[in-house]
């Protein structure tokens, strides 16, 4: 501990050896540290197991989550219950997951939402993309199959499956099934037009 002075500890924390945590973190609940776990300041975790050499970077929340060994969450990343990561998987900065499980060696690495969904191994989900699970009334599920590539700015309209091996060009908005090991884009054609002029501001 940087300084045990300014670790809080509201509940009930066990820590295998080789731990390190910064200062500034506080721990609610029943929280386990496996060996070599590396947490850096202003976190907090809650009733949550992380797993051997895994690391809890910078001002991250992890709340009712299971982390695997050799992972990395954060900065700024939010655990919310019901999140299972496999070994070497990768949750990055600005990046919420909620009731999902991510596979091994899977990478969310910026400013994506995944919510009920269920990621394969070694799935890479672009930077903006987001599964949108709830119809107002119910929520919905998203499956990606392993070696999926998820393009940035993609919206995933669930109930919607991505094939193993499948790739979504960036800026897709997903709402069928899209079948594996082929490309699936969905985009309104781009045009331009000439006469047009950009508003001005009138002089007083």
């Amino acid at each position: 501990m940087v300084d045990p002075q300014r670790i809080d500890v509201r509940g009930q924390l066990k820590c295998d050896s080789d731990v390190f945590i910064d200062a500034n973190v506080w721990f609610e609940g029943t929280v386990k540290l496996g060996r070599g776990v590396i947490v850096g300041p202003n976190c907090v975790i809650r009733d949550t197991t992380v797993a051997a050499s895994t690391t809890i970077h910078a001002n991250s929340l992890l709340d009712s989550a299971s982390v695997g060994q050799n992972c990395s969450v954060g900065p700024y990343a939010r655990l919310r219950p019901g999140t299972e990561m496999a070994e070497q998987s990768r949750v990055g900065n600005f990046v919420e997951v909620k009731k999902s499980t991510i596979g091994k060696g899977s990478k969310i690495s910026h400013l994506s939402y995944i919510g009920d969904t269920n990621i394969g191994a070694d799935v890479n989900v672009g930077a903006g993309t987001i599964t949108c699970n709830y119809d107002g009334v119910n929520k919905h599920h998203t499956v990606i199959g392993d070696n999926a590539f998820i393009g940035s700015g993609v919206e995933l309209v669930a109930p919607v499956e991505i094939g193993a091996g499948a790739t979504i060009g960036a800026g897709s908005t997903i709402s069928k099934d899209a079948p594996a090991n082929k490309l699936t884009i969905e985009r309104a054609k781009q045009a331009t037009a000439p006469s047009w002029q950009r508003p001005t501001k009138k002089k007083k």
